[in-house]
């Protein structure tokens, strides 16, 4: 019988619940899929917190790699046998077999093992519209990314070397420090120690940075402003110190004339053709090797709550995965 991690109740990490279920056969444009390593993303505990409103009892996760072991009708473009990442799906990834709708399945190249594909397709995706489509970066500008040792960081420093550009990136301590250089970063601040503001300006001759890439939210939110250049970009992509303070348009001309976006991964890889360009890009670097996934943190299916008390307390470092 397959095993799902599932929820009945918002809250703590404890409120997660692993319980055998029974998984049918798939109805019109669904597959079957075998997991064989599932994603842990902090975007995770947005849906067990209630952040995000999920209608309870819910699944949790929504990446995963695996092997389809059977389609449903009007299912076309994949068939059992076929090696599968994704990400986006409705909530239900944390299991070890399940069944959902195809139009969200990745085809998975033979060269990437299913660990890396679910340690990087939402991370990999992330890193690829946040540079690809959010603002026209050009080689030689510098730009100041937070939580530079996460996930999403490790990627996006080793692909914003590959365009060119400088990255300048802010960690908790001195271990994530030497992680965050080896990964790409030019310039690592430690924001527990030092202004990262005033670091960002001393970096670059006082003019600040065209664009913030911001996933930490109420914390960093002030700081990440003060690090602009005039007509500046702050790019807030995640709240993992809680939701960005309102914005107060007076204070954004006050400081530049500067501007905030907060996009959604989702609203990047809805269109099926720009989710293939996207994923073909990334998995172009990863084959090639020049761009590596950092899976730090493996747990047992059986360890989801001790997976996101680990993700909340900051000691993780790169990416995490169930290991199927």
């Amino acid at each position: 019988m397959a095993q799902a991690i599932r929820f009945y109740e918002v809250g703590g990490p404890e409120v997660l619940r692993r319980e055998d279920v029974e998984v049918g056969d798939p109805g019109p444009g669904e597959v079957r899929i075998r997991h064989e390593a599932v994603g842990l993303n902090f975007a995770d505990t947005y849906f067990r917190t209630g952040l995000y409103p999920a209608p309870l009892p819910a699944g949790m996760g929504v990446e995963a790699a695996g092997v389809i072991e059977a389609v449903g009708p009007e299912v076309t473009g994949f068939a059992a046998g076929d090696r599968v990442t994704y990400t986006g799906s409705p909530l239900g990834a944390y299991s070890t077999e399940r069944v959902m709708p195809a139009e969200h399945l990745i085809a998975l190249p033979d060269g990437i093992g299913f660990d890396t594909a679910a340690s990087m397709t939402m991370r990999g995706l992330t890193a690829a519209y946040l540079l690809r489509r959010i603002h026209p970066l050009r080689a030689g500008d510098t730009v100041l990314l937070h939580a530079a040792a996460g996930g999403v960081g490790l990627i996006f420093a080793q692909w914003a070397k590959l365009l060119g550009l400088t990255v300048i990136g802010t960690v908790s301590s001195e271990e994530k420090a030497e992680i965050a250089r080896a990964n790409g970063c030019d310039h690592v601040v430690i924001y527990t120690r030092e202004d990262v503001a005033t670091r960002v300006r001393e970096i670059t001759g006082g003019a600040g940075v065209p664009v913030v890439y911001d996933s930490i939210g109420k914390t960093t939110f002030d700081t990440s402003l003060d690090s602009l250049a005039r007509r500046g970009l702050l790019v807030c992509f995640g709240t993992a110190s809680g939701p960005t303070p309102p914005i107060n348009a007076m204070q954004l001309a006050i400081k530049g004339s500067l501007f905030v976006t907060r996009p959604a991964l989702a609203d990047y890889i809805a269109d099926p053709a720009e989710r293939a360009e996207l994923a073909g890009e990334l998995f172009a670097h990863v084959l090639a090797g020049r761009i590596r996934s950092e899976i730090n943190q493996r747990y047992k299916l059986s360890d989801a709550v001790q997976a996101h008390r680990d993700m909340e307390s900051g000691r993780s470092i790169g990416s995490s995965v169930f290991t199927l």
